[in-house]
C-alpha cells in the first residue's frame, strides 16, 4: 500500500460491500499479501499429485511416488508459511527463505514440485516475501525550511543527484598519494 495514499472515510450512502472492500484493501497493505497468496497456493498441488490417480476407462494412472508422506508435509508447511504471511508479517524473511527451500526439496519429492503448478508459485512468493517492506508513512517537511549558515544550497542541490541521493564526494587524500596500511609503518601491518 503507498503510505501516501489517501486514508478511506465512509460516507453515510457507501454500501456495505464498498466499505468490506476499503478494509481488506487496507489491511492486504499492510502485509506482504501477493507473497502470502503465492505461497498458500503452491502448497496444494504439492500435496495433492503424489496421491492422485487419473482413471482413464478401465486403467488407473498413479502418479505416486515414493516421496509421499514428504510430499504432504511439504504441501502442509507451504499452506502454513502462506498464512503465516499474512498474519505475522514479523517472520517475512524466514517464511520467504523457507518457501524457497521447501520449494526445490519439493522437485525430487513431489514429482517436479507438483509439475511445476507448485514449484514456480512457492518460488514467486519466496521472492516477494523476502523482497516485501513495510511502508512508512511519509514525514511532513516544514514549510518554512530555511537553510543553515554557511551552506551554498546551489552546490549541496547539484551534489545531491537525482531524488536526494547523494552525489560522489571529492577525494580525501590526492590521486597520487596511494598510501595504504600495506605500506604505513615501513610496509608492517598492524593489527591494533
Amino acid at each position: 500500500m503507498n503510505p501516501q495514499a489517501p486514508v478511506y472515510v465512509r460516507a453515510e450512502d457507501d454500501a456495505w460491500l464498498t466499505v468490506v472492500w476499503y478494509h481488506f484493501h487496507a489491511w492486504r497493505g499492510r502485509r506482504p499479501f501477493w507473497a502470502g497468496l503465492f505461497t498458500f497456493v503452491s502448497g496444494f498441488p504439492i500435496a495433492y499429485f503424489p496421491y492422485a490417480d487419473l482413471r482413464l476407462g478401465n486403467i488407473t494412472l498413479a502418479m505416486a511416488t515414493t516421496g509421499g508422506a514428504g510430499a504432504l508435509i511439504i504441501g502442509v508447511l507451504l499452506i502454513t508459511l502462506g498464512l503465516a504471511l499474512w498474519f505475522q508479517q514479523a517472520i517475512r524473511v524466514f517464511a520467504g527463505v523457507a518457501a524457497i527451500l521447501l520449494a526445490i526439496v519439493s522437485i525430487p519429492v513431489s514429482n517436479l514440485g507438483g509439475f511445476g503448478l507448485g514449484l514456480v508459485p512457492a518460488m514467486i512468493g519466496g521472492a516477494l516475501a523476502l523482497s516485501w517492506a513495510p511502508g512508512q508513512p511519509a514525514e511532513e517537511e516544514p514549510a518554512d525550511r530555511r537553510p543553515a549558515a554557511g551552506i551554498d544550497m546551489a552546490k549541496a542541490e547539484f551534489a545531491a543527484g537525482p531524488q536526494g541521493v547523494p552525489g560522489q564526494r571529492e577525494m580525501e587524500t590526492p590521486a597520487h598519494a596511494s598510501e595504504t596500511t600495506a605500506h604505513a609503518d615501513g610496509g608492517r601491518n598492524s593489527a591494533g
